[in-house]
């Protein structure tokens, strides 16, 4: 076979042989030595005496005796002649087998079919050429050129010794006897010479010249914002002049300039009024003004950024089920100083930006809206702000579009705006023609995106409508795809002892809604009778579940971002309660001690969750450390009530705001913001998940005890 050599081996026992040497009569007898000094080795010392007789010459002859050692197996003749087949082959058993390369051209993982199978066991560096190699002849051609080179030498050499020696002419000795030139010829491969030569330094000289000094003189004048400004329009009107006579028409030069005189007048009057565009007001320069206000706010607050970044609460160390909130900055609008703010929205995109709105809630005190948006960059002044003619409820950024917003407003209006556009205007509105809402409109909500559809958002009001509007070319379509009615199937008495005194068949306010993580289609509405329905914008026949336990307007429900079963709601009945969707009672049940007025899960822990009441305070809980009591629980005003609360993101801030238009940005402390981490087999998520179920499982089998 190919790339294979057998060799076959015969067994054979391995031998001594030891030659020794026997001292022979030079007369062909035999010599028999008395002692051991008889026998001697091959190389014997010529300094040793032989006892032997005079008359005989002893001679040496070698002879071979084999010696078997102790240790050599005793093997049969059938043994010794068995042959053994070693079988070399070309394959390295160590190579590997399975070498894969990434094909780029396929983008796939490929075998490589060809794998190197030299093995080397031993390599050194040396000196040794191949006598047929290139080298090799080179320098055999070398060393045969300096020997016939230093034979002509020898040759030459002797042939003058002679002619020295013979006694030639004394003419023919002074030019034949010279001795041969030897320059070429090397005596040894050292031969160096070192030579050195000494010469005079030339001593420096330093050669300078004077002069005087040019004549200066001094200049000072001074320049103000308004002598630029006239300067950069007198360029202005220049260049426009230029522009002007290079694109007048031939032939109508006195007429054209009779009436370009008024033009350079009146454009001069609007400019030095300040009606002309000039290069304060340019796009550049209005960049580069934001650039530097956010520079000076960044070094205002630079005390407030670093503890936003590095600041650790250290007493968290030492205690266990509590926690701290550290405030950091405020935000507050000019135009919604005297406003209550109503809505809060974080953008998905940009993790420092929020959406504000402002408008009152009280119905004898309604005022104009606005819509601000802050950065954490530059707290002072809002990035974007407009007004709207009726107070603002609720507004929602759209996740995959972060520049559009839609605002919802009391007088049962919704409109979206762009944020990058600076006109303030809607790029639609819903108008009594289109649809709107007869009542206030509670809370809005931008639709997941399916298919083409297009652009949509939900909407809830007190008027008992759930409403989908599309964005279409010119206008808001609407869609009606819930009417709340009150259940006439219910008791008339809850769980709790509390009369329902709602008509059947009546319509139900709505305040609140929010979808299900896991399942787009399916979300919770809360309304103003205290009950929160299940539903579904598949079908609009009915409600899929009601939940009974407040007994009080629902302010705000929330599924929780990890699990897709339980879901927190929070009412003006001063409780904040934990739903399983698969119980039509709540599981767990938190009195704050006053009308509690927003609620939010924390996007990293499902079992963290944080509240807002009227006193001032906020409540954050994590119920996997204390099911009972809030782990902080702490005044964040010291005057007026909180509205609205909003974790950021990614980040571990907390957005709280006030019925005085002032948002407080408050960071959490390590034992508030505590998040699983995956083991290997469990990822954080399942985790946190796991942990949730535990809890619950705990509160329920404390309820059929309790029962």
């Amino acid at each position: 076979m190919p790339g294979v050599v057998q060799k076959a081996f015969a067994r054979k026992k391995p031998q001594i042989v030891k030659e020794t040497a026997v001292l022979k009569p030079a007369n062909g007898a035999t010599y028999t030595p008395t002692a051991p000094a008889a026998v001697l080795p091959l190389s014997p010392n010529p300094r040793a005496k032989v006892p032997v007789s005079a008359d005989e010459v002893p001679q040496q002859q070698a002879f071979k005796e084999v010696v078997r050692p102790d240790v050599q197996l005793a093997l049969s003749e059938r043994d010794l002649g068995e042959e053994i087949v070693k079988t070399l082959t070309a394959t390295n058993p160590s190579a590997p087998k399975n070498v894969v390369h990434f094909n780029m051209r396929d983008r796939v993982f490929k075998l490589d079919p060809m794998v190197d199978q030299l093995a080397q066991h031993y390599s050194t560096d040396g000196y040794l050429l191949h006598h047929h190699s290139e080298e090799a002849k080179r320098q055999l051609d070398q060393a045969k050129a300096a020997e016939e080179a230093a034979a002509r030498y020898q040759t030459e050499l002797e042939r003058v010794q002679q002619r020295r020696e013979e006694g030639v002419g004394t003419a023919s000795v002074g030019t034949d006897s010279e001795p041969p030139d030897d320059s070429r010829t090397l005596r040894n491969q050292f031969n160096f010479s070192d030579r050195a030569a000494q010469t005079a330094i030339q001593p420096p000289r330093d050669r300078g010249t004077a002069t005087e000094p040019p004549p200066t003189a001094s200049t000072t004048g001074s320049c103000s914002m308004w002598q630029i400004y006239d300067a950069y329009l007198e360029d202005q009107e220049r260049q426009a002049a230029a522009e002007e006579q290079s694109s007048r028409p031939r032939g109508g030069g006195r007429k054209g300039a009779a009436a370009g005189a008024p033009a350079a007048s009146a454009a001069d009057d609007a400019a030095r009024r300040g009606g002309g565009a000039g290069p304060m007001s340019s796009a550049a320069m209005s960049r580069v003004a934001r650039v530097l206000e956010r520079m000076a706010n960044q070094n205002t607050f630079a005390d407030v950024g670093m503890d936003f970044k590095y600041w650790e609460d250290a007493a968290d160390g030492v205690r266990d089920a509590e926690g701290t909130l550290l405030p950091l900055w405020r935000f507050t609008a000019e135009r919604g100083r005297y406003k209550a703010l109503t809505a809060l929205c974080w953008s998905s995109d940009y993790l420092d930006l929020f959406a504000a709105g402002y408008g009152s809630y009280g119905f004898l005190k309604q005022c104009s809206g606005l819509v601000a948006c802050f950065s954490l960059k530059n707290p002072s002044y809002p990035e974007f702000s407009c007004t709207t003619d009726s107070g603002v409820l609720c507004l929602d950024l759209h996740a995959q579009h972060p520049n559009l917003l839609a605002v919802g407003c009391y007088d049962g209006s919704v409109h979206v705006f762009d944020i990058r556009q600076k006109g303030g205007r809607p790029l639609y509105s819903a108008t009594a023609q289109t649809g709107k809402h007869t009542d206030p409109v509670w809370q809005v909500r931008w639709a997941a995106a399916e298919g083409q559809r297009g652009l949509q958002f939900f909407s809830v009001s007190t008027d008992g409508r759930f409403t989908l509007w599309t964005l279409a070319k010119n206008e808001l379509i609407h869609q009606n795809i819930l009417e709340l009615h009150s259940d006439p199937g219910l008791a008339a008495v809850d769980a709790d002892g509390w009369e329902d005194t709602s008509s059947p068949g009546a319509l139900a306010g709505g305040c609140c809604f929010d979808f299900n993580q896991g399942q787009d289609h399916l979300f919770v509405v809360g309304t103003e009778e205290g009950r929160i329905h299940e539903c579904s914008t598949a079908h609009n026949s009915g409600y899929l579940q009601t939940y009974l336990g407040h007994h009080m307007s629902v302010y705000s429900v929330r599924w929780n971002r990890l699990h897709p079963r339980f879901f927190l709601s929070c009412g003006a009945d001063w409780t904040v309660r934990l739903w399983d969707s698969r119980r039509s009672q709540p599981v767990l049940v938190f009195d704050l001690g006053s009308p509690v007025g927003d609620v939010a899960w924390s996007p990293h822990a499902a079992t963290t969750f944080a509240a807002a009441t009227e006193e001032g305070k906020v409540h954050v809980f994590d119920i996997s450390q204390n099911s009972i009591e809030a782990l902080c629980e702490q005044r964040v005003v010291t005057q007026g009530r909180l509205t609205k609360i909003a974790f950021n993101p990614q980040h571990p801030i907390l957005l709280v705001g006030d019925d005085r238009g002032c948002v407080t940005c408050v960071k959490l402390s390590p034992n508030l913001r505590r998040v699983s981490q995956s083991d290997g087999k469990q990822t954080a998520k399942e985790m946190e998940v796991a942990k949730l179920e535990k809890v619950i499982e705990v509160a329920l089998k404390g309820m059929k005890e309790a029962n």
